[in-house]
């Protein structure tokens, strides 16, 4: 995804994942497909193609992802 990017390092994107129970739910909504899952639990893969655009909050059954949109 090194296509779409908008400015590195400003994303405010936050994964804990203690909290990830492995639904694999943000891996399927992501439209920019920066989450892949490794042993049972979510991990960014691609931290600076993240748009803040909600869908993995939204989807994310454990409150483990946050994101505030329009900060970065």
């Amino acid at each position: 995804m090194e296509d779409l990017r908008y400015i590195d390092d400003v994303s405010t994107l936050v994964l804990d994942k203690d909290k990830c129970i492995g639904c694999t739910l943000c891996t399927e909504v992501c439209p920019h497909c920066i989450f892949e899952m490794r042993d049972k639990k979510a991990v960014i893969t691609d931290f600076n193609a993240c748009m803040e655009c909600g869908a993995c909050v939204n989807n994310c059954p454990s409150g483990a992802i946050l994101v505030n949109p329009g900060v970065g």
